[in-house]
């Protein structure tokens, strides 16, 4: 059975993040998107644990539904991400972390460590840790060996494992004897497989994507497809596909254009300007109106590091083993283009998105499986051109830089 995952975003516990992210109302929005597991999130939140022990009961092994019966084919894995700011390598290292977990009981014991070492679990449903990630990886295995531990947007400037800003070279030099045990990294909105593909260092693990997402609305942006059978279908057999890099039943990614993601160029926000990164390179990493340091963006990390030449075996990723994707742009996005709205929020992008989804299907089914012409019916002739383009592959992009995301155009 084809199972489409979201493991990585946030409570309403979490700094800027919506307060309609709840339980249930998360479920309604997954069965809308076409999500069949999601990450709890946040849970090393007391108050946001409370209510997943409280709302929730294990179903298959590891993973979770409602109590409530509502949404009965929707589950739940318990995920969180772990903020950490320490020294390395004589370097201020910010990286944040993706936590998977088996089971309630391991993140009883994962809470209890945190609360014993001093963490604020209250501050934030993403704690700030002042652990190093090689060593905290070690108290999270020591407490379930089954505990795993993902990189998040890996590349994203501030707060990242490849981030240009306090990132490290590579896996090893931040999770050190632990590097075996990271089976995945998360691409992030501002790359895809095909630019980390130019690592040879990544060629050891799964490409994974998420939605890191702060309201329900966002969910399953970037996603993650796999081919399981119904009797294995579980925490575990998710977490060996990623462990033996099974692409046999990792079908694919779901990806942003990864230029409309909001760290892709170099850039200066306050000024307006971005650049490639043979111009940062040019004017010095410094911004040409004001002379300020320019961030530099994930196009100029990942160029930086790269190892192997532009990749350009898209087409091929199958055959040398590695997990295809698929890059596909919101449906509120489409929508609002499609009807020259600003606003994907808009009375009439979300009732016009709420028609096909009730007609047609999921938002998942609309982007990827059904055929345009139903779409058309339904839609109208401006969103079935929109998907068939986006489909295709034939969009116009403005791409983001220095936090801004980027402007993507089908029509």
């Amino acid at each position: 059975m084809r199972v489409i995952t979201d493991w990585h975003l946030h409570s309403r516990f979490s700094r800027a993040c919506s307060q309609d992210l709840m339980l249930e109302n998360n479920a309604k929005w997954c069965e809308k998107k076409g999500v069949n597991v999601l990450g709890t999130a946040d849970f090393t939140h007391p108050v946001w644990f409370k209510e997943i022990e409280d709302q929730l009961e294990e179903r298959e092994r590891g993973l979770f539904r409602l109590k409530s019966g509502m949404y009965p084919g929707m589950r739940y894995m318990l995920t969180a991400e772990v903020s950490q700011i320490y020294k390395r390598g004589g370097k201020v290292r910010r990286i944040h972390n993706i936590i998977l977990a088996p089971s309630l009981e391991a993140v009883r014991k994962i809470n209890k460590w945190l609360d014993n070492n001093g963490a604020n679990r209250k501050s934030d449903g993403r704690p700030i840790l002042g652990f190093d990630s090689e060593e905290l990886y070690k108290v999270f295995k020591s407490l379930d060996d089954n505990i795993v531990m993902i990189p998040a947007h890996a590349w994203t400037p501030w707060f990242s494992i490849f981030g240009s800003k306090s990132g490290f070279d590579s896996l090893e030099e931040c999770y050190g004897e632990m590097t075996p045990y990271i089976y995945a990294v998360e691409t992030g909105l501002s790359s895809d497989p095909l630019m980390n593909r130019q690592l040879k260092q990544l060629d050891k693990v799964m490409l994974i994507s998420n939605s890191d997402a702060h309201s329900p609305r966002n969910f399953g942006r970037e996603a993650n497809v796999f081919e399981i059978e119904p009797e294995k279908f579980s925490y575990n057999e998710f977490i060996r596909i990623l462990r033996e890099r099974d692409a046999a039943a990792f079908k694919y990614t779901i990806e942003f254009f990864p230029q409309e993601g909001k760290y892709y160029l170099d850039g200066h926000a306050s000024c307006g300007f971005s650049c490639e990164p043979d111009e940062t390179n040019r004017l010095g990493g410094r911004c040409p109106k004001c002379g300020g340091v320019m961030t530099v963006g994930v196009l100029s990390r990942v160029n930086e590091l790269a190892d192997r030449p532009t990749m350009s075996f898209a087409n091929d990723m199958v055959r040398l083993g590695m997990v295809p994707y698929k890059h596909i742009v919101p449906l509120q996005e489409i929508i609002a283009e499609s009807l020259g709205v600003v606003s994907t929020s808009s009375v009439r992008v979300q009732a016009a998105y709420e028609k096909l989804i009730t007609e047609v299907g999921n938002e998942f089914e609309i982007l990827l499986d059904v055929p345009i012409a139903r779409i058309v019916v339904v839609g109208g002739e401006r969103v079935g051109r929109a998907i068939e383009l986006m489909r295709a592959g034939k969009v116009q992009i403005t791409p983001g830089f220095d936090g801004i995301f980027g402007q993507i155009k089908m029509l």
